[in-house]
């Protein structure tokens, strides 16, 4: 399996420095492929602008999608963008690992998807009919792909239970693992959530690297979130809201899940 880790922590020694070390570790002696994108230690840079489409036209006002799709579809992005293109393509499988800062990821992987995830290449795509609304939730350039968060945070895990006060780990997380991952099409693993962190220790951490070893062993096997797919019949469209049948009574980003 090839494996793609994006990664966002400035302090390699660091938990999630050793965290990802040992996944590494662990899944080259597994047999898989490794790539690891340390946006810290590459100076990745996180804002959007026309920097990212040298060859558009400087007298027109910048426009992020479309600048970004003539770009894309012309070849003529900037070298960064399309590198991490190019190791999505390779990935079988991609982590995401980051601390969860103010609920959520940290502002340089934000840009990481901001630039990657350019018009054509992972949004933008497939026909918009009466019965089709693009290829996205569930379809889309990343389709036959797993994603799964690795993801470390200070609070306890009752804080992030079903009535913790910071609100469920799963609601926490939804607008990336539905919104950034499932709307290309990538397949989304449960998460890998690592709470109170600045208390783990030497045997925290032997019980944490258990679970994770565990977690790495299933790549490939583990049930994806059975997230409802946009345009297999849930949902009306062009209203794109679930047809009245789905879900009867619920609201909000359970309702999504099947």
């Amino acid at each position: 399996m090839n494996v793609l880790i994006v990664y966002a922590h400035p302090q390699p020694r660091s938990l999630n420095g050793a965290l990802r070390d040992f996944t590494v570790q662990h899944l080259e002696a597994a047999g898989h492929h490794v790539q690891v994108s340390d946006l810290y230690a590459m100076q990745w840079k996180t804002t959007i602008d026309e920097q990212d489409a040298p060859q558009r036209d400087p007298s027109e006002p910048f426009h992020a999608s479309l600048d970004s799709k003539k770009a894309f579809q012309s070849g003529t992005q900037s070298a960064d963008i399309a590198r991490e293109q190019d190791k999505l393509r390779w990935a079988d499988t991609v982590i995401f690992q980051f601390p969860l800062w103010w609920f959520s990821m940290p502002a340089i992987m934000k840009g990481w998807f901001d630039r990657v995830y350019a018009y054509g290449f992972a949004y933008g795509v497939g026909e918009h009919s009466d019965s089709h609304w693009g290829d996205r939730y569930g379809e889309g350039s990343m389709t036959g792909k797993r994603a799964m968060l690795m993801v470390t945070t200070g609070g306890w895990d009752s804080h992030y239970s079903a009535r913790g006060i910071n609100g469920p780990i799963e609601d926490v997380l939804f607008p990336i693992q539905h919104g950034m991952l499932f709307y290309p099409g990538f397949d989304v693993l449960p998460p890998f959530v690592a709470y109170r962190t600045s208390r783990v220790d030497a045997e925290g951490f032997a019980a944490l690297t258990d679970a994770l070893g565990e977690r790495l062993d299933t790549l490939a096997t583990t049930p994806p979130i059975p997230y409802r797919r946009q345009n297999h019949g849930d949902y009306d469209i062009p209203a794109l809201t679930l047809k009245p049948e789905i879900a009867e009574g619920r609201t909000g980003y359970a309702a999504h899940v099947a």
